[in-house]
């Protein structure tokens, strides 16, 4: 009763959050068998790599040892199957060391903070001459561009990407390569151009396939990994990447990339 002598009543509402409680512990529970299982995956991938390069080296080490100290005794063809099973040994180590890189690009943690992709992209470039040093090849890159991203993870997608342009320019007369931007600093995006072989568009959804090549090794080494890794490297930063090319006429990779709050959302 009130002060008015009229029945009270007491509002009261509950609710069960027993539910919400064990999907969250759920959640968590989830999170950390898959943290488990991909570190027991990062320990396996290790070992078996291990493991694998050491028989590589052997096969390649020894089958050198016998071109060079028997060089006099073997015949043409069969001096010449060595060199077909060295070959193979060490495209099997790149191929060993690729697939572990990608899988460090998975998981590897995600630190984002102010990035000068101008000055990777120069780094690049740089190590690419100091490899190459007899190549003559015109590089333009746009100044001043900044972002937010992994700077570890960044640098090893303008590896890839510039490293690819260098690549199938190997044999343009007057090769070319830009890295430049366009569009406002919030909504960038970021474009390797190159004047080299270029690919047929009917096979664009291949490119970033692990192991999908659109040119023969024998035109072009290596082991069609690299734009693997640069699709995950972009996605991990809550961007999207794709490409444009013609036979002959070079091709056009481009990229965006988002700020945290974006990434986070």
């Amino acid at each position: 009763m009130n002060e008015r002598g009229e029945p009270a009543f007491l509002l009261g509402i509950s609710h069960d959050i027993t539910e919400r409680k064990e999907m969250i512990e759920a959640l968590v529970r989830s999170k950390k068998e898959t943290e488990l299982a991909y570190a027991e995956l990062e320990a396996f991938s290790f070992s078996v790599a291990h493991d694998l390069r050491a028989p590589l080296r052997s096969m390649d080490g020894f089958s050198q040892a016998v071109l060079e100290d028997h060089a006099d005794s073997l015949r043409p063809e069969g001096a010449q199957h060595l060199r077909f099973i060295r070959e193979s040994a060490q495209h099997m180590a790149r191929l060993i060391d690729d697939l572990l890189a990608l899988s460090r690009v998975s998981r590897s943690d995600f630190r984002p903070g102010p990035v000068n992709l101008s000055t990777l992209a120069e780094k690049a470039i740089a190590r690419l001459r100091v490899q190459a040093p007899e190549r003559r090849v015109e590089v333009v890159i746009a100044p001043g561009m900044t972002d937010r991203g992994d700077a570890t993870l960044l640098t090893t997608a303008l590896d890839n990407l510039l490293g690819n342009a260098w690549k199938f320019t190997s044999k343009t007369p007057h090769a070319r390569i830009e890295f430049t931007a366009e569009g406002p600093p919030e909504a960038r995006t970021y474009i390797v151009r190159d004047n080299g072989a270029g690919f047929d568009m009917a096979y664009a959804n291949k490119l970033f396939g692990v192991f999908n090549r659109l040119h023969l090794a024998a035109e072009f080494e290596g082991t069609g990994i690299g734009l693997a890794s640069v699709q995950r490297i972009v996605r991990r930063h809550g961007g999207d990447v794709w490409a444009e090319g013609t036979i002959g006429k070079g091709a056009c990779f481009y990229f965006t990339l988002r700020s945290d709050e974006e990434q986070s959302a």
